[in-house]
């Protein structure tokens, strides 16, 4: 397997949290007081860093492909710079609650960052598990935080179930994607809907987001779910998924008409500069995803390499948004639909995951 050079998060810079967030920091690594105490203080941490991030009107894309009240919900906010932030500070509240104290996943950059900073302010341990081939910009970043590095053969998917056995093993908290934190992390992201009602005032038309394992698109739809039931919103949104052609079985699957999330073939599955943060031949919230989808009357869409970085390059442009060109695919997939139907006016509200 060849090396990658890995592009998949945010360019490497210092991660700064506010003095107030240190304070808590010494407090919830203080074990001679409550766990109690404690967790509230890292709950407090949470609060401060983590979500409430920006909502606008994007008007200039608005005049560009002729749409009506098109919001962005900008995650490049967060401290890490991804919406990775909402479940690794989740998932570390859990370990710490559960009285872990190291923590592990397995991680090609976003994720890893933001589950080492969680761990460093709860004063957890942390080891992250990348397969050998990839070299992410972000391990820097990962090692400067405390976390210690583990390399090991073979690819993302494999990589997860390994530090999962590691995990078992050495009774360390298993931050990894799928299985039993499925519910905690969807919960986690469910946040995010909450935020875009709170701004808006009602549940948008459409709303669109990449897909990588799924968590985040089904935790968003979940969030919407749970606020039309609750008699908040007047919809539920119809949403749109949105991956790199041909190389993510969530996008995959649903072309195909397919109940369940069907696996890809690895051998096909080839990452670039720009499509890595997207790609999978497993994803491990992918029936949810599925779900989510189909339930809520929406599309899916192949997004090529070529129009990620132009929207990339649209948004430096006329928007003065540095954004990853993968974070791009729910918007392009949003605005791929509007193409083809003409949406009546509505809102319409597009998840754009990660700065650049």
């Amino acid at each position: 397997m060849n090396t990658m050079i890995l592009r998949d998060g945010v360019r490497s810079a210092e991660i700064k949290v506010s003095s107030e967030t240190k304070r808590l920091s010494d407090f919830v690594k203080d074990k001679s007081k409550s766990l109690i105490d404690r967790l509230e203080s890292f709950e407090d941490i949470t609060n401060i860093e983590v979500g409430d991030t920006a909502l606008f009107r994007a008007k200039a894309i608005e005049r560009e492909f002729d749409i009506r009240q098109l919001y962005i919900k900008y995650e490049g906010d967060n401290p890490t710079g991804t919406q990775k932030d909402r479940i690794a500070f989740a998932q570390v509240y859990d370990a710490l609650r559960r009285d872990f104290d190291t923590i592990a996943l397995a991680t090609c950059g976003n994720y890893g960052v933001a589950v080492a900073l969680a761990a460093n302010l709860a004063g957890l341990q942390c080891k992250i598990f990348i397969p050998s081939s990839y070299h992410t910009e972000r391990i820097k970043e990962m090692e400067s935080l405390g976390a210690e590095i583990i390399r090991l053969e073979g690819s993302y998917e494999n990589v997860v179930r390994s530090s999962t056995d590691y995990a078992l093993q050495y009774d360390w908290y298993d931050a990894n994607p799928g299985g039993a934190n499925t519910p905690l992390q969807i919960t986690a992201y469910a946040q995010i809907a909450y935020e875009i009602f709170e701004d808006i005032g009602d549940a948008p038309k459409y709303c669109a987001a990449p897909v990588s394992n799924g968590t985040l698109f089904a935790g968003i739809y979940r969030g919407f779910v749970t606020l039309y039931k609750r008699g908040k919103t007047s919809r539920i949104p119809k949403m749109i998924a949105a991956s790199s052609s041909r190389k993510n079985p969530i996008i995959s699957s649903f072309k195909a008409g397919s109940e369940e999330c069907v696996d890809l073939d690895p051998r096909v599955i080839k990452e670039t500069l720009y499509n890595e943060p997207l790609i999978n031949w497993h994803s491990f919230d992918g029936n949810e995803a599925l779900y989510a989808i189909r339930e809520s009357g929406g599309e899916a869409f192949h997004v090529s390499d070529k129009k990620l970085r132009e929207m990339s390059s649209f948004l430096l442009k006329k928007e003065g948004m540095k954004i990853l060109p993968a974070s791009t695919a729910g918007l392009i997939g949003l605005l791929t639909l509007d193409e083809e139907q003409n949406f009546e006016p509505d809102r319409f509200v597009a998840v754009l995951t990660a700065k650049y």
